[in-house]
């Protein structure tokens, strides 16, 4: 079974569980100029102030979404159209091929995480950065999903070996240090493995999970992890870094004009060995 699968289960027991809030609107970020990386992200916003964000910049997603006849900008706002929508049915897209679908479907599965986050009163811990979730030592064999050269860097001047597994060809070869690579099986011979929540979207968890059996710690680390991690922890992820917002209106401002949101943001982490799991936080949010 997928992990989208598995993750529209989990979304059934909510459903099923407490009325969900249904969706206001979809945030999209401007088209990011040529070679920027600002407007990565969406986010679908919930009734009661809930927020889910998902990647934007997976092939020709971000374009197809401006351009969807369903997606009129309402005027004078920097969002999308969707009032009233069902957020169960909108995250049913996240088990389709459809890009777009899939992208609104994981916006809506990391609403609703978000959503029952906040209804149970659980704040994950406070996470410092994504170099943290793997604490690289001398000696060390580290895998890192997705290449950040700052990251590579800082595992490499801790005394790591490091291998990166990326999907973009012009990337691959030696570079200072480290290695990258577009074959997922290196993975094997890592003790720490760092990937970025990408692959949550792009459909390759279970192929990178299957690559990391020799692994003591798989963090996955990025906006993009706001979902609930049952699912994860079970197939063999010791970390989920995620990306919480605690002032909307600034982080929405700041969406809508490209500009840079993480002030509007608390980044954090939720360790395996010490979540209380989907059922303690059902019962906590009654």
């Amino acid at each position: 079974m997928s992990w989208s699968t598995d993750a529209l289960s989990l979304l059934d027991r909510l459903a099923a569980a407490t009325t969900l809030p249904r969706a206001v609107a979809l945030h999209v970020p401007p088209t990011p100029p040529p070679g920027g990386l600002r407007g990565e992200f969406c986010a679908i916003e919930l009734e009661d102030g809930s927020l889910g964000l998902s990647y934007v910049l997976l092939g020709d997603t971000l374009q197809a979404l401006l351009a969807s006849p369903r997606a009129a900008r309402e005027p004078g706002r920097p969002a999308l159209a969707l009032a009233g929508a069902s957020v169960a049915e909108l995250a049913e897209g996240y088990g389709r091929a459809d890009p777009v679908e899939r992208t609104l479907g994981f916006a809506a599965v990391n609403a609703v995480s978000q959503c029952l986050f906040a209804r149970a009163g659980y704040l994950p811990e406070p996470a410092a950065d994504s170099i943290g979730a793997i604490d690289p030592r001398p000696g060390e064999q580290v895998g890192m999903v997705g290449l950040f050269p700052g990251l590579a860097r800082r595992i490499v001047a801790a005394g790591a070996r490091l291998v990166v597994v990326e999907l973009d060809p012009s990337l691959a070869g030696e570079r200072d240090g480290y290695r990258v690579t577009l074959d997922p099986g290196e993975l094997a011979g890592c003790d720490k493995v760092l990937s970025t929540t990408t692959l949550l979207l792009n459909d390759t968890l279970d192929a990178v999970v299957a690559a990391c059996s020799r692994a003591r710690t798989l963090a996955l680390v990025g906006p993009g992890g706001g979902c609930v991690p049952d699912p994860l922890f079970a197939r063999g992820v010791t970390q989920l870094g995620g990306t919480g917002i605690v002032d909307r209106a600034g982080f929405l401002a700041a969406l809508a004009a490209g500009q840079p949101w993480g002030g509007f943001t608390r980044k954090y982490v939720i360790e395996r060995d010490r979540y209380p799991g989907l059922q303690a936080l059902l019962q906590r949010a009654g």
